[in-house]
């Protein structure tokens, strides 16, 4: 047996021998400079697409999974189920976060629900159908896989569009990769080290060249171009004559290159996922007009896709008709500072359009427990046109009764 795997060992060695094969460490494989500019791609292709995904998952698991029976907001297992506890290993915020990241992941997400709790599939095997409900099986999450065969009734599919945007954005990527990397070799050879050479023929007939020439070029030179500080050795026979210093190009060349040429495909990441541009690249100026942009082009249109395959799901026609449903409210998703709305609160609750109680939820403040803070007031500034006139003239009547009266005892005592 020995000299069998022995033989197999040797054979294995001559072809290799005989294609030239030779063995490769990890360490050089992560020297070599195209590793190296398609890691560095890599990362920043992932970079762009997951600070779009953070930002939009961030934002909807701030907002607010409020449900009502028969048209009255109601907080009971449902309410729970999706604000605080979807199941017993993730809070509502770790769930959201998790299902639109395998949203814009793989542009669709699969939401199970076993023993009234509910996971995010991470993969699973989906048979369409034209006429009847999709199949879903092998359905696996956090290493355990379903059984049974789901049908689309028995789960919640959320789909993001009809075309995969990250394909497309990785087949720009590919194209785009190659000015990131032209400017990368760019900016080294701008920076690097040029110098010419000279060895005296008495050098070169030395019975130790070879060693000599080796040393200096594989220690000495290493170590002097790569240290701030250091001493280059020079044998007899031997001139160095440095030329990088003509050939720099300090002001064609810049780090600033690269950093515009990542920017842009943080700019084409974010206009793929229909996302402020300034906000991905974490741009600070004017970030009040960026935020309602992604609101509106972003986080809104996500929402209520999402918001409908839970109410078609969970509560369904009949369900809809007796006023049973599920609204995801967005407006928490913007910080607010209480001083900087005094304004605006005063104008919501003298128009009537909100309760105090109405306003103190949308800003993150406990609610006051008294009747009148769920009534709605209404300055006379708002009345209609019809009471105001009805106002003036028991106003004018008034006035005009009052001084009759004054006219009659005047004349009363006249007499």
């Amino acid at each position: 047996l020995k000299e069998v795997s022995g033989t197999a060992i040797n054979w294995k060695n001559w072809v290799l021998k005989l294609i030239g094969y030779k063995p490769v460490s990890v360490k050089e494989i992560m020297e070599d400079q195209d590793v190296q500019n398609a890691a560095y791609e890599l990362y920043i292709r992932e970079l762009a697409f997951w600070t779009c995904v953070n930002k939009i998952a961030n934002a909807v698991s701030k907002c607010e999974f409020k449900t009502y029976y028969h048209n009255k907001e109601s907080k009971g297992k449902e309410y729970y189920l999706w604000n605080y506890e979807p199941n017993q290993n993730q809070n509502a915020a770790g769930f959201i976060y998790k299902l639109i990241a395998q949203l814009y992941r793989k542009n669709e997400c699969l939401v199970v629900e076993i023993n009234h709790r509910m996971y995010v599939a991470e993969s699973y095997i989906k048979e369409v159908y034209a006429l009847r409900d999709h199949k879903f099986s092998g359905i696996s999450f956090d290493g355990y896989t379903l059984q049974e065969t789901l049908d689309m009734s028995d789960v919640m599919f959320f789909e993001l569009n009809s075309t995969d945007m990250r394909k497309l954005m990785n087949g720009m990527y590919d194209s785009y990769s190659k000015l990131i990397t032209y400017a990368q070799n760019a900016y080294q050879k701008s920076r690097g080290h040029k110098g010419i050479l000279n060895i005296a023929g008495v050098a070169q007939e030395q019975d130790n060249f070879n060693e000599t020439f080796e040393e200096l070029m594989s220690t000495h030179f290493k170590n002097f171009f790569g240290k701030d500080n250091a001493v280059l050795p020079l044998f007899d026979g031997y001139n160095y004559q440095d030329i990088s210093q003509n050939a720099k190009t300090y002001s064609t060349e810049s780090t600033r290159d690269i950093k515009a040429l990542a920017d842009d495909i943080f700019e084409f990441t974010a206009r793929a996922f229909s996302f402020p541009p300034s906000l991905a690249k974490g741009d600070v100026q004017d970030t009040t007009k960026a935020t309602d942009e992604l609101l509106t082009f972003a986080v809104d249109p996500l929402v209520k896709m999402i918001q409908q395959e839970i109410n078609r799901k969970r509560n369904g026609k009949d369900g809809l008709k007796q006023g049973n449903y599920l609204k995801i409210d967005t407006l928490a998703v913007k910080h607010v500072d209480i001083f900087d709305i005094a304004t605006p609160i005063d104008k919501l609750i003298s128009s009537g359009a909100f309760t105090i109680n109405d306003v103190l939820q949308v800003i993150g403040k406990p609610k006051i427990d008294e009747s009148w803070a769920d009534q709605h007031f209404m300055t006379k500034n708002y009345s209609e046109i019809g009471a105001i006139l009805r106002g003036i003239t028991e106003e004018n009547g008034g006035e005009n009764s009052e001084n009759n009266q004054l006219e009659s005892g005047t004349g009363a005592a006249g007499k």
